[in-house]
């Protein structure tokens, strides 16, 4: 399922193989929430060099809901990709809709945002939506404690997630097991997340529990949450060296070029993150010299391509006057392009990552790219 093939320092090199073909390592999801990269074809991030997106289970579920998306065949051919999918189990909504939720022991009770009507979402719940789904890696429903949280409050969470994670193992099994079943993706991954907070003692309780119990791949959860970057590495450093060398290890909600180069560093396969298409619709673009704010005046008559070292279509064919004149002038067009590129510039940086590990050279890539991105 997944085979380690160089390293360079911890950096790691691998192939990640799913039910939709083989995923190299370390690689970047970019987000399709409700199934859709916003301003983007699939076959555009497949051309880019995107091998998996990120769905959320509590949005689908909503809306159009997984019966719907199962009768179409999955979520595969209902949104036209041929990559591999991966969903979230739901648990970040436990973290970013703590205001309509309520926690329980059994799962947790959302009140929908798009109609107030309530859902229970359960462990098992969010196994069978995925299922329906046809994701080929699954999450584990978790909570997701947020920064900062006193000791008692993150024990509570991680004995919760614990036990969740338990009951999506046994269901999870349960499905696959079963030969009538014609909507179980049987070669579906399932990860297990481990929490913890800023707590060390409680961050290697929770990857050990998790390991005991088994997963086909582990996730560090509960970073990127608020806490301060050196408590988010120093919690890194720890949580790691615990997980399994021959298990995927992904970084949820991570980041920034610069935090994808340090988890990277640590030893991380996997990553997600909002920053490439939300920056985009804001006008923060990413080059090679560090972020560029497409709207401001000098710009304006800036008849020089977006990043010289990028090959996507908008830096061969877009100047950063253009790019500026389509945001200012609130032009859908410049949502796309601008999108188009901050993609491009991610699968690219993570290919690099790639090869430079592949040749023994990591360390090197990662200071040459960090002295240019912050001139």
């Amino acid at each position: 399922m997944f085979k380690l093939l160089k390293t360079s320092g911890n950096a790691r090199r691998g192939v990640l193989k799913t039910a939709h073909g083989e995923v190299q390592t370390p690689f970047f999801m970019t987000i399709g929430t409700v199934g859709a990269i916003k301003g983007l074809l699939p076959e555009e991030i497949r051309e880019l060099g995107g091998e998996v997106i990120l769905a959320n289970t509590y949005h689908l579920h909503l809306r159009p809901g997984e019966d719907v998306v199962a009768k179409a065949g999955g979520l595969h051919r209902f949104m036209h990709w041929d990559g591999a999918i991966l969903t979230d189990s739901g648990g970040y909504q436990v973290f970013s809709l703590s205001k309509i939720r309520k926690l329980k022991a059994d799962g947790v009770e959302f009140q929908s945002h798009l109609d107030g009507k309530k859902i229970f979402l359960t462990p098992e719940k969010a196994i069978e939506i995925q299922t329906k789904l046809g994701s080929d890696i699954m999450m584990c429903l978790d909570e997701c404690a947020p920064y900062p949280a006193e000791r008692k409050y993150v024990e509570k969470s991680i004995e919760l997630t614990t036990e969740w994670a338990k009951r999506c193992k046994k269901f999870h099994d349960s499905l696959v097991g079963n030969r009538k079943s014609e909507i179980v993706n049987r070669k579906s991954l399932l990860f297990g997340i481990a929490q913890g907070g800023i707590y060390p003692d409680l961050r290697e309780k929770s990857a050990k529990d998790l390991v005991k119990i088994g997963f086909d791949g582990y996730a560090v959860g509960g970073l990127a949450v608020g806490e301060p970057k050196k408590l988010m590495f120093e919690t890194l450093d720890l949580t790691v060296p615990l997980l399994p060398k021959g298990k995927p290890r992904y970084l949820m909600g991570v980041g920034t070029p610069e935090d994808i180069l340090d988890a990277v560093e640590r030893g991380i396969d996997m990553f997600d993150c909002v920053l490439p298409t939300r920056n985009a619709r804001h006008g923060y673009l990413f080059t090679s010299k560090g972020v560029v704010r497409i709207k401001n005046e000098q710009y304006k008559e800036d008849f020089s391509p977006l990043d010289p070292n990028c090959h996507c279509y908008v830096c061969r064919h877009s100047t950063k006057a253009y790019l500026r004149h389509l945001y200012v002038a609130n032009e859908v067009l410049a949502l796309r392009l601008n999108t188009l590129h901050n993609v491009a510039f991610y699968q690219d940086l993570m290919k690099r990552i790639r090869e430079s590990i592949d040749g023994g050279q990591f360390d090197e890539f990662k200071k040459d790219f960090l002295t240019k991105y912050g001139e």
